[in-house]
């Protein structure tokens, strides 16, 4: 491998040097799976969670963006960077113990835009939330708006 492009490149590996940043770190995000396919993490509930007990949404939300964001920068490749624009999740579940897994998989995959679905589901296989990720690819060091020439 000469190249570093998502053709030709250990996505896991990649993706487990790379880490998922401090904040996902803390929250005790493990990667499992990582194609340009499908990325898998999983994420405790403990130390994650309101203090009723449920899986806090916004700790849904943080597994669905890091998930997202690096699935979006493996298919931007090098000498570019995919950053989220939009976000949203709709949570349809509570997990209270355990361990949660995201699945993110693409729905469109473009060359300025990345979007994808995270499926996030409790223990059971029941889903606890969705969430959508979009994120615009640039190329590194490129202006902000100089793709569409504003």
């Amino acid at each position: 491998m000469t190249e570093n492009t998502p053709e030709n490149v250990d996505a896991l590996d990649w993706a487990t040097k790379r880490g998922m940043g401090a904040l996902a770190e803390k929250m005790g995000m493990e990667f499992v799976e990582f194609t340009l396919e499908r990325c898998v993490a999983t994420m405790p509930v403990e130390g994650n969670t309101q203090p009723v007990g449920l899986m806090h949404g916004g700790a849904y939300v943080v597994l669905g963006e890091s998930l997202g964001s690096m699935a979006a920068n493996l298919h931007a490749g090098p000498g570019r960077l995919a950053v989220g624009v939009d976000i949203n999740a709709t949570h349809t579940r509570s997990a209270t113990s355990g361990v949660v897994t995201g699945v993110c998989t693409p729905v469109h995959l473009g060359k300025t835009i990345a979007v994808h679905e995270i499926v996030v589901t409790d223990d059971h296989g029941r889903r606890c939330s969705t969430i959508r990720i979009t994120n615009h690819i640039r190329r590194i060091g490129q202006p902000r708006g100089a793709e569409t020439g504003r």
